[in-house]
C-alpha cells in the first residue's frame, strides 16, 4: 500500500490541503494521515470512497489504476480492429476475433468503447459468415432479404449492442461508426423507421466532418482537406451508382455495366494519373461486377477484359502496402497524405471466390458459366 500512500500526498499536494484538512474530513487524526503518506499502515477499506470523493477522482484514479486501465483498453480495442479489418470480406479467423472481443468485455465490463470493438466484428461476422442477400420485389427493383436478415444472430446482438452503447459514445468518429453500421443493420433488417430517425439526427453534407475540416485550416493544409473531401465525394458518388444498379432490376445489363464503368471513371477526374490509393480495390470490385453485367449481356470478350481491369486495380492496392507511397500524385489531391497501408494479407487472390463481391440475382449461373470458359482459369491463375 505503499503506493497508495504515495497517491494520496500527491493528490494532497496537489490540491494544496493539509494533513490536518485531510484528517478532519475523515474523521481521523493527521498522525494517522502521515503514516499512510509513509507507508507505514494503510486506511481502512471503509475511508477509500471518502478519500477518493475527497479529491473529486474514483477509486480507480486514487490507485493510480486509470490511466493503465485507459491504455489497456486502447490496446484492446485497437487489437479487435486490426484483427476485424483482416476479416473484411472473407472469414480468416473471424471465430477468434469474436472471442477476443468478448474476453475484452469481460475484463471490462459495460466499457462502450470495446462494447463498439464487439458489435462492429458481430457486422461484420454477419456478412463473411451468411452473406447479405436481395430478393426483387413486383416493381422489379431490389430488396433486401430482411426475413432472412432478422434471423442472423450476429447481427441480432449487433443490433442490441449499438443500441445500448450509442447514448455512452460522444460525438466523433466512433459514434459515426456505430451510427452507420447500426443504420447498415436497420436496413438488413427493414427496420426503416429506426434508420431514418439516425439519419435525421445526422448534419446535412455541408455540416459533416469532411468539410468543416476545410474550415479549420488554410493554405497548402486546407488545399489537403478539400481534396480529402473531394475524395469522399467521389467515393460516395459512385457508390450511390452501384446501389442504384444493384437496386433497379429493370435497367438492362447493358446499360448496368456502362453505368458501373462511369462509377469507375469518376476516380478519373480527380485521379488523373491512375494512381487510386486505397480506393483501387473498391474500382477492382466495380469492374467485377461490370463483368457480370456484361456476361448478361452477351459481352463476353468485354466481360473478361472487366476482370483483368478489376485484377489490375487489385494488384495496385496490394503494391500499395509494400509501396507506401507519401501522398497521391495527381495535381488536385498532391497535399492529401497517405496512412502507411497494413498487408496482412492480399486482395488479388481472393477475387476468384469474391467475385462479383455484391449479392446479384443469378450469380451462381453466370459464374459457373464464366468458369467453364477456360479464360476464367487463365484469369484465375494470375490472381495467385
Amino acid at each position: 500500500m505503499v503506493v497508495l500512500g504515495e497517491r494520496i500526498k500527491e493528490l494532497r499536494q496537489r490540491n494544496g490541503r493539509t494533513q490536518d484538512s485531510l484528517a478532519g474530513e475523515l474523521g481521523v487524526t493527521a498522525q494517522a494521515v502521515s503514516r499512510w503518506e509513509k507507508g507505514i499502515c494503510c486506511p481502512d477499506i471503509e475511508l477509500i470512497p471518502s478519500i477518493a470523493n475527497y479529491f473529486g477522482v474514483s477509486i480507480d484514479e486514487l490507485f493510480g489504476y486509470d490511466n493503465e486501465r485507459s491504455k489497456r483498453v486502447d490496446s484492446l480495442y485497437e487489437k479487435i480492429c486490426d484483427m476485424n479489418r483482416r476479416n473484411d470480406g472473407v472469414d480468416i479467423d473471424i471465430n477468434d476475433c469474436i472471442a477476443c472481443a468478448r474476453a475484452a468485455l469481460i475484463e471490462f465490463p459495460g466499457n462502450a468503447k470495446l462494447g463498439l470493438a464487439l458489435a462492429s466484428v458481430l457486422f461484420n461476422a454477419g456478412y463473411v459468415r451468411r452473406g447479405e442477400l436481395h430478393t426483387v420485389g413486383a416493381d422489379g427493383y431490389g430488396r433486401y432479404d430482411v426475413e432472412r436478415h432478422r434471423t442472423y444472430p450476429e447481427w441480432k446482438e449487433a443490433i442490441k449492442l449499438y443500441e445500448k452503447i450509442l447514448p455512452d459514445l460522444p460525438d466523433g468518429r466512433m459514434r459515426q461508426q456505430a451510427v452507420t453500421e447500426l443504420s447498415q443493420l436497420y436496413k438488413n433488417t427493414g427496420e426503416h423507421e429506426k434508420s431514418l430517425q439516425l439519419a435525421e439526427s445526422a448534419p446535412e453534407l455541408s455540416g459533416s466532418k469532411p468539410f468543416l475540416r476545410i474550415m479549420a485550416f488554410d493554405g497548402a493544409e486546407a488545399a489537403a482537406e478539400c481534396g480529402k473531401a473531394l475524395l469522399e465525394t467521389v467515393r460516395g458518388s459512385a457508390e450511390l451508382m452501384e446501389r442504384i444498379v444493384l437496386s433497379d432490376r429493370n435497367i438492362p445489363p447493358k446499360t448496368a455495366a456502362e453505368q458501373l464503368l462511369n462509377a469507375a471513371g469518376l476516380f478519373d477526374l480527380v485521379c488523373m494519373d491512375g494512381f487510386y490509393g486505397p480506393h483501387a480495390g473498391f474500382i477492382a470490385c466495380l469492374h467485377m461486377l461490370r463483368s457480370y453485367y456484361l456476361w448478361l449481356a452477351g459481352e463476353r470478350n468485354a466481360a473478361f477484359d472487366a476482370l483483368g481491369i478489376a485484377l489490375e486495380n487489385a494488384n495496385a492496392l496490394d503494391q500499395l502496402a509494400e509501396r507506401s507511397p507519401e501522398s497521391y500524385t495527381a495535381p488536385l489531391l498532391k497535399n492529401v497524405k497517405l496512412c502507411a497501408a497494413k498487408a496482412d494479407h492480399r486482395f488479388a487472390p481472393e477475387l476468384p471466390e469474391l467475385w462479383p463481391w455484391w449479392d446479384v440475382p443469378e450469380r451462381d449461373r453466370v459464374k459457373s458459366e464464366m468458369q467453364a470458359d477456360p479464360r476464367w482459369d487463365a484469369w484465375a491463375g494470375k490472381t495467385r
